[in-house]
């Protein structure tokens, strides 16, 4: 994405766990222990590579390719265990990576609208996002408020026509393939961070950063809200 591009760009649709929160590693942790307690033992690697694509039949289809067979039932309660691990034991100790405050802050003041689009469901977000962070946005599309999650393209179009802006008007920032693939099925331009991910899983991607710092210098700056 050249300078003119992001001249066009109006709002910032962001994920949650790997790149406003420093979130992932206990997520992953919760979801092997549950996993273990179905009988499965899942590669970390798995995990990263397939966060967020927490729709039943993506999901289904990804363990049973690794040797974990399960039904949409099935990983209906195994998700209900991830999500009560969660909450138990880690989520106390989650908290957004050290330079997005001040990220967020500099791009609010600079007249960008701001949005989260996670497929954590919204006791999650209630649970873990601060106050300080949920101030810049102006709107926060959860798993459970969508027909379909990502990597489908509904959770970034609903939150586009909830700013009332066109797909082509937004910038998602990434962290993992399955969001990438929703931004982009959405018509969006993605950047992809590389907390969770080495670069080359992240290649769908428009543009990959490597830290919260490259990607506050890459951001559009200087816009107007949208009346």
């Amino acid at each position: 994405m050249n300078s003119k591009d992001r001249g066009k760009i109006k709002a910032v649709l962001f994920d949650m766990d790997g790149v406003i929160l420093d979130s992932m590693k206990y997520h992953v942790s919760a979801w092997k222990e549950a996993m273990r307690d179905f009988g499965c033992d899942i590669c970390e690697e798995l995990l990263y590579l397939h966060e967020g694509a927490i729709e039943p039949s993506t999901a289904v289809d990804i363990f049973c390719s690794h040797g974990c067979a399960m039904s949409e039932e099935d990983f209906a309660h195994i998700f209900q265990r991830q999500k009560a691990i969660f909450h138990a034991k880690y989520a106390a100790q989650v908290s957004p990576y050290k330079a997005v405050p001040s990220m967020l802050k500099t791009l609010h003041e600079n007249g960008l609208c701001l949005a989260m689009v996670t497929s954590s469901h919204l006791e999650v977000v209630v649970s873990t996002l601060p106050a300080t962070i949920l101030m810049y946005l102006s709107h926060v599309v959860t798993g459970d408020r969508v027909t379909r999650r990502k990597p489908h393209p509904d959770p970034y179009l609903a939150a586009a026509s909830s700013l009332g802006l066109k797909p082509r008007e937004c910038l998602v920032v990434e962290n993992a393939p399955a969001g990438i693939r929703a931004a982009k099925a959405a018509g969006m331009e993605c950047v992809a961070i590389t907390t969770t991910l080495a670069p080359h899983h992240l290649r769908e991607a428009d543009v990959t950063v490597t830290n919260h710092l490259a990607l506050t210098s890459f951001l559009p700056m200087s816009h107007r809200r949208p009346d």
